[in-house]
């Protein structure tokens, strides 16, 4: 860890500028979290278009704290309103609503929103150590060996994501073969241009990703949503935790963050994976207390809430580390770094230091940002469910017809991005998964890129792409990856296994 850096990006991340976005980012980033349907991806892409007038520093700070503020806010209405407000905070409904049910709910939002922030600053401070160990690494690493990550980085995401292999695979191609629309950079040969001009440049990337959030998930719950009210439990005063609450929770939230963490170092698709297994294990562990489970556990909030946090700092490493994503929103910010000509990755602690190291130090801030505004504020953010769904989606569609707009002022990439919202659609409709999809239009250039390298280094030799010890691991681990779960299952559905 850079400490000299660290310290100078603390100094700067105080200012009242990156101070000022860092609190923005924070309320959106609850905003979002407590109304349902509206992820982190999604309010992202949709200021994406703020990177064209704002500095690179305070926007990346901004969108990493709508990204912590997603996942803090999302609790509130999961226990009040058993009504998720992001995917990673399906697995809180389960034991607090029933704790809010129980009169109790002061308490599930207390250990919710303490447990985020235990998780998030120890996470936080892992991303502070680690990232620079794995940067200089990534320095060292062969074009063979990011080609691997790459692939790793699809297999996984495309096998976990959705509910098939088939499905999910899918996806990826088809966001493989959106990534070649345009000009191939080494020859200057089109590529699935279709004799359109406007698609020699190919398909803008903040237009794709504003289109298929926003625009697809409004018509997905304008075609099959529902817009109606929602059963609420009552809470007002201050959410508290009593002594046996403390110590029920501490646990829990250690060992959510034990989960989270990895996992979203790992390709593993999102916050839906850890915050299940963190409930499954503090399921197992309640032991005298299991038949509390089901009835409103503290455990069950407790242990999913830290996950969660600890899932969305760990994405952080292998983008700021490697520029490779491991979910849709980290996919997202890596689109935003693009958009000021950064290049996340290795080079990225040496290149640009303190902006890496303003946006780590910014992260704490954050962090406790969140707790200040949420705990107390808890029933106050679930009002905001009070706003007609029409409305609400209505400005969604506007500020992503007006995000695709101003790009290159073009009409173009408005039917661009209906074409593209459509496409979102359906893959909601049908069952397909989105995640794969933004991976493989993002990650598809790097790879061409890296494969290329390593063919060109090797004289066009194929054995290059296995040739380090890294590669062999990589593959391994993919294979183990996309078999063993399926092997699992099969076991267990023939009865070899319990």
């Amino acid at each position: 860890m850079d400490f000299a850096n660290f310290l100078a990006g603390f100094s700067a991340s105080l200012t009242w500028t990156n101070l000022g976005f860092g609190l923005l980012g924070t309320l959106l980033g609850t905003l979002v979290g407590v109304l349902p349907g509206i992820g982190p991806a999604l309010a992202i892409s949709l200021l994406l278009p703020v990177t064209l007038v704002v500095e690179p520093t305070a926007a990346l700070i901004m969108f990493a704290a709508i990204y912590y503020g997603t996942m803090f806010g999302g609790s509130t209405t999961s226990i009040l309103l058993n009504a998720p407000g992001e995917s990673g905070s399906v697995m809180t409904t389960l034991e607090g609503n029933k704790m809010a049910r129980n009169g109790r709910a002061g308490a599930a939002l207390a250990t919710a929103a303490l447990g985020s922030f235990v998780a998030g600053a120890i996470a936080t401070g892992i991303v502070a150590v680690a990232a620079p160990t794995i940067a200089w690494i990534g320095i060292r690493m062969t074009p063979a060996d990011f080609f691997a990550l790459m692939v790793l980085a699809f297999g996984a995401v495309g096998s976990i994501m959705g509910q098939s292999l088939k499905r999910g695979l899918i996806a990826l191609f088809i966001g493989l073969a959106i990534g070649l629309i345009g000009l191939d950079l080494q020859s200057g040969s089109q590529r699935l241009t279709f004799e359109i001009p406007r698609l020699t440049d190919g398909i803008e990337t903040v237009v794709l990703i504003v289109s298929l959030f926003a625009l697809g998930e409004v018509l997905y719950v304008a075609l099959y949503g529902r817009l109606g009210g929602v059963q609420r439990n009552s809470f007002t005063g201050f959410a508290t935790m009593t002594k046996s609450d403390w110590k029920r929770s501490w646990k829990p939230w250690l060992r959510g963050t034990a989960i989270g963490f990895p996992t979203g170092v790992l390709p593993a698709g999102g916050s839906e994976l850890p915050t299940f297994l963190s409930y499954s294990l503090e399921k197992k562990l309640a032991k005298k207390k299991h038949d509390e489970f089901g009835k409103g556990a503290i455990e069950g909030v407790a242990g999913p809430e830290a996950a969660n946090n600890a899932n969305a700092a760990g994405a952080m490493v292998p983008l700021l580390a490697l520029g490779i994503p491991t979910s849709a929103t980290a996919a997202v910010l890596l689109v935003a770094f693009q958009q000021f000509n950064i290049s996340a990755g290795p080079l990225l602690f040496t290149d640009q230091p303190l902006l890496v190291w303003t946006l780590i130090a910014s992260l704490f801030i954050g962090n406790l940002l969140l707790l200040v505004i949420n705990w107390p504020l808890a029933g106050v953010w679930a009002q905001l469910l009070r706003i007609p769904a029409p409305y609400l989606y209505a400005g969604i569609i506007t500020f992503a017809l007006v995000g695709a707009y101003v790009i290159n002022s073009a009409n173009f990439d408005i039917w661009i991005a209906i074409i593209i919202g459509t496409i979102g659609l359906l893959f909601r409709r049908f069952g397909y998964p989105i995640t794969p999809l933004i991976l493989g239009v993002i990650l598809g250039p790097m790879a061409e890129q890296e494969f290329r390298r390593a063919l060109q280094g090797a004289a066009g030799d194929p054995a290059v792409l296995i040739s380090t010890p890294f590669t062999i691991i990589v593959y391994v681990l993919l294979f183990l990856v996309i078999t063993v779960p399926r092997l699992y299952s099969w076991l267990k559905k023939t009865g070899k296994i319990k």
